[in-house]
């Protein structure tokens, strides 16, 4: 059966309204086919994005609309791998609401995202210069090192990239603590490995499930991997979100750009992470 994501835009709504809502739908689904499964809520914005399984759009919008007629803004299709990627197999609280991990339950996800990319500096130029054995060397070297501080800051891989990895956070401080392990992890690695230095750029960018255009996270993967190919050697750049979003968790940031972005019709300011003592 497909998985749709539907999106509410309730101002003032709270978290007992939604849970209600949800609750109603469960009641209403069954005689349609129809399993919402989770919800997260951004009460700071009044918006509900709803993850349902069901034989079509139309289902899901008619169970909403008998349960409690708060029909969706928008309701699109995601991929059931896709969505674990991104959003993890979060739990949730007995109103059907997801919570962040190890919460409790009132301790709920608005299901913003931080997207990290890597990418190895000059990877093309190294596999012709010095040989695909090198490259591959050089390839495993930045997995061990960026895996490693995934594990570290649960962050969640989404994929390979050949020369990189994209991954995703529930937390934007985790994200950018992850991406300064990163670095230094490849400093590390050249002090003891001086005759093979790897450098790699990081971007990171954070934002809502769905936004302006009918793709899961789709604004925030491309601008967080356009901030990935802007990034110098050794740098990390990240957009105003994440910026904004790290507001007194002690990072230090200094602006860049700004930056023409392939796929932003606009100039796209940019911030370096300070992240060397």
């Amino acid at each position: 059966m497909p998985m749709y994501m539907d999106i509410h835009v309730v101002p003032g709504a709270t978290a007992e309204d939604v849970a209600k809502a949800h609750l109603s739908d469960v009641e209403a689904q069954k005689e349609h086919g129809v399993e919402y499964v989770k919800y997260w809520f951004n009460d700071s914005c009044g918006k509900i994005f709803c993850l349902v399984n069901a034989p079509n759009p139309e289902a899901a919008e008619r169970v909403h609309r008998e349960a409690h007629g708060l029909v969706a803004e928008k309701i699109i299709e995601v991929q059931p791998e896709i969505a674990e990627g991104f959003l993890g197999g979060v739990d949730t609280n007995p109103a059907g609401a997801a919570v962040h991990p190890g919460g409790t339950a009132n301790d709920r996800d608005p299901g913003i995202r931080t997207i990290l990319f890597t990418d190895i500096v000059n990877s093309t130029t190294i596999t012709q210069e010095l040989g695909d054995d090198a490259a591959m060397e050089m390839l495993r070297i930045h997995d061990r090192i960026v895996r490693e501080a995934l594990a570290e800051s649960a962050g969640r891989e989404i994929k390979h990239t050949g020369d990189g990895i994209m991954a995703s956070f529930p937390s934007v401080a985790r994200a950018i603590q992850c991406a300064v392990a990163i670095q230094r992890g490849f400093d590390a690695h050249e002090a003891t490995e001086p005759a093979h230095p790897v450098k790699v750029r990081i971007g990171v960018s954070a934002g809502e499930p769905v936004a302006e255009h009918d793709d899961l996270f789709g604004a925030a993967v491309q601008l967080a991997s356009r901030a990935c190919g802007q990034a110098a050697a050794g740098g990390i750049l990240v957009s105003t979100a994440v910026r904004e979003l790290c507001v007194g968790k002690g990072f230090t940031f200094e602006p860049r750009g700004p930056f023409e972005l392939k796929g932003f019709s606009e100039l796209i300011p940019l911030y370096e992470v300070v992240w060397r003592e």
